[in-house]
């Protein structure tokens, strides 16, 4: 059951933990930023070209690094649930949680019977070491497992309250980009509008006793998020690494030839 609880028991206690998202789906490049030492690695499985075989790769590269690895399926399915559980994910990721309705059936899909309705084949799936964890795993992944709802949505922030008081439901993930296209200002992440969304879910979330977390985005610094009480921050992708990289490095050798 190594991974499994280890990041939401850190997250419970209040402690900050930080992750990377996974873009491009590169086992090495997944080993080397867990090697480095974050708290988890996010596959993105929403957006980009990954698939269930990619995440396993990644989970692979990392295990037995202390990085946790995590998944955001592309949509509140209880099928792409189920499969993203069944590779070993320690927590899932949620899109696009709009109401408190989809919120119970996102939770439903994480966890077995009798707390939810995932489907059951755990002599065979890469999450229970096909088979010989079996035991160890279905006797405590239904409490272990991070459940994370992103809340991006206009009708999302109208019924966040609510949401939030959805027993299961451990963090309540804020999307800035999503949430200001929503309300007709995309990418004005800093207009007071989408400011005015995004602390009342900040508000909600800490007053029902959730955790938080977002990415940090104009109008919230990884130190601000902190201070509003995030707890799961996930600052950057590894495409930012290679483009940031790569961008630094022609800049200055092209700045070194023009100098000869």
């Amino acid at each position: 059951m190594q991974a499994y609880g280890d990041l939401k028991a850190r997250l419970a206690a209040g402690l900050p933990c930080f992750g990377v998202w996974c873009q491009l789906y590169a086992s090495m490049a997944s080993e080397i930023l867990a090697e480095a030492g974050f708290d988890c690695l996010m596959v993105d499985l929403e957006h980009g070209a990954g698939s269930y075989s990619d995440a396993v790769a990644q989970f692979q590269a990392i295990k037995g690094t202390g990085c946790a690895p995590l998944v955001r399926v592309p949509w509140n399915d209880p099928v792409a649930i189920k499969r993203t559980l069944d590779i070993g994910a320690a927590g899932i990721m949620i899109p696009a949680l709009s109401t408190p309705e989809e919120a119970v059936a996102a939770v439903a899909a994480c966890k077995y019977p009798p707390e939810g309705v995932r489907g059951a084949a755990p002599g065979i799936v890469r999450a229970t070491t096909f088979g010989l964890g079996a035991e160890d795993y279905l006797a405590g992944i239904n409490e272990k497992l991070l459940t994370i709802g992103q809340i991006e949505t206009r009708r999302g922030v109208e019924a966040v309250e609510e949401i939030a008081s959805v027993e299961g439901l451990d963090l309540l993930f804020i999307g800035p980009m999503d949430l200001s296209a929503d309300v007709g200002l995309l990418g004005q992440t800093e207009h007071p509008k989408v400011q005015e969304l995004i602390e009342r879910v900040e508000t909600a979330a800490l007053a029902a006793g959730k955790m938080l977390g977002s990415i940090v985005f104009p109008g919230r610094s990884a130190k601000q998020l902190l201070k509003r009480g995030h707890r799961l921050v996930i600052g950057h992708a590894d495409v930012d690494f290679i483009r940031d990289g790569a961008l630094a490095a022609l800049t200055e050798l092209r700045g070194l030839s023009a100098e000869v």
